[in-house]
């Protein structure tokens, strides 16, 4: 069993065999991988060591202390927290020797081709095609032509569109291809509110292989390549001028099946522990005491104290506390995760996460006055990272906008809270035993 000591030394090891100071960021990030200190409690070979995952912050500090690099996780944050649990669980050793290194160091972006118009927070009705090549040609290419351009209304960054998904150009029984031959697939469809698809090698697909079945079946999980032929990556515009989301329209994409995750019709399944895997990347990453949204309206209210008032001070008394809250609670669902898998607690963080930077910001907006709705960088840019806090207020409130909507509504993480959680009913589903080809649509 390999415990900190352990740990430290191996670290100690990497530092003097491959000195930050003299190695390039890259060379050093691959033999971090390498010595299995990327993430200690993955596999040995596959940039881990079998260790208790809460050992992680043992290797994180004694690099941090050498100055030694990072692999920038907030630029690649949905491989990490996304892609790699997945292929972990469901990959073959092929595929996870092939995609967990580059995806670690960051040489590889990846992002996640889920939502689509008609199909954001009712996922399980997505209409994107996937029709299997049995002989290894291209015959059958341009079958099920995927969704129609829906344009997305009534989602701001990652829930249901209003456009149409489906109508492809033969009967929806046609679309299912039988599960032999090794031709791969071809993909039709398009997705939408795709964070970094413009900066993305790889993506995790979820696709329609059976039309025939209730629509929870009949879905098939794949790693898609973004360079392929027929990928188009077109940028959607948000309220701060950014363009951090796309729209990706599918064209007669082949991926083969060697890059199927997961059995053929039960990537519902595997969705769902990318699903819950994104909830707590999301609500419970590592923040520090004041970090976040909080950081920003607590100097704020410091440094201007002309602008204080005994009800917004009660105010932000309560935001810190509910902000601190929060953290610790984040802290405790690590250690969880430590003994575990993830579960639905994720979607009780992400929940209090959005609420609260909204809360916030509207707060710091409020405490500033006029000053605070100074917003006036307008023009089309692609950023790589979400950069709440070394932005003017008035950018934070408007972005935090999206946040009850992005890696899942609100409104579906309370049903999952009160489900899965609280035990409570579940809705009542008049689809359930009815075929994806038969809904309404």
């Amino acid at each position: 069993m390999i415990d900190a000591a352990e740990l430290r030394r191996r670290t100690r090891e990497l530092l003097a065999t491959c000195p930050p100071a003299t190695a390039d960021r890259a060379t050093f990030l691959r033999a971090r991988f390498d010595a299995g200190l990327a993430w200690v409690h993955y596999p040995e070979g596959l940039g881990g060591l079998g260790a208790p995952r809460a050992l992680q912050a043992v290797v994180d500090a004694e690099l941090t202390a050498a100055g030694a690099p990072d692999n920038d996780p907030r630029r690649i944050g949905i491989g990490l927290g996304m892609a790699a649990p997945t292929i972990l669980a469901f990959g073959s050793e092929e595929q996870k020797k092939r995609f967990l290194r580059p995806l670690w160091t960051g040489e590889e972006v990846w992002c996640q081709l889920f939502s689509e118009p008609g199909a954001g927070s009712d996922l399980a009705a997505l209409g994107t095609r996937a029709v299997r090549v049995a002989d290894g040609t291209d015959e059958g290419a341009g079958v099920g032509t995927g969704g129609g351009a829906g344009d997305g209304a009534g989602a701001v960054l990652g829930g249901e569109g209003a456009g149409p998904a489906g109508g492809g150009s033969r009967g929806a029984e046609e679309c299912a291809g039988p599960d032999t031959g090794d031709g791969g697939w071809i993909v039709n469809g398009q997705k939408v509110w795709t964070s970094s698809a413009h900066l993305a090698r790889w993506a995790i697909l979820v696709a329609r292989t059976d039309p025939g079945v209730p629509k929870h079946r009949g879905i098939t999980y794949f790693i898609c390549d973004m360079t392929a032929p027929g990928v188009e990556v077109r940028p959607l515009r948000q309220i701060t001028g950014e363009a951090e989301f796309n729209e990706v329209f599918l064209t007669d994409v082949r991926i083969p099946d060697a890059h199927r995750l997961g059995p053929v019709g039960e990537g519902w399944k595997v969705a769902q522990t990318t699903l819950m895997n994104e909830r707590v990347s999301i609500g419970g990453s590592r923040v520090p005491r004041e970090g976040g949204m909080i950081g920003p309206l607590v100097n704020t209210w410091r440094e201007r104290p002309e602008l204080r008032t005994h009800d917004l001070h009660q105010r932000l008394l309560t935001l810190w506390a509910e902000a601190e809250v929060a953290r610790l609670t984040g802290e405790r669902l690590r250690q969880q995760l430590a003994a575990g898998q993830p579960g639905p607690e994720g979607s009780g963080m992400k929940l209090a996460f959005a609420r609260l930077n909204q809360e916030i910001s509207a707060l710091e907006v409020e405490l500033l006055g006029q000053e605070g709705l100074l917003y006036d960088d307008w023009t089309m840019r692609r950023p790589e990272l979400v950069d709440f806090t070394g932005r003017e207020a008035g950018y934070r409130y408007l972005r935090a906008k999206g946040n009850s909507i992005e890696g899942g509504t609100s409104e579906i993480l309370l049903n999952i809270i009160a489900e899965r959680v609280l035990g409570l009913p579940a809705e009542p589903r008049t689809d359930k035993d009815v075929a994806w080809k038969d809904l309404a649509r």
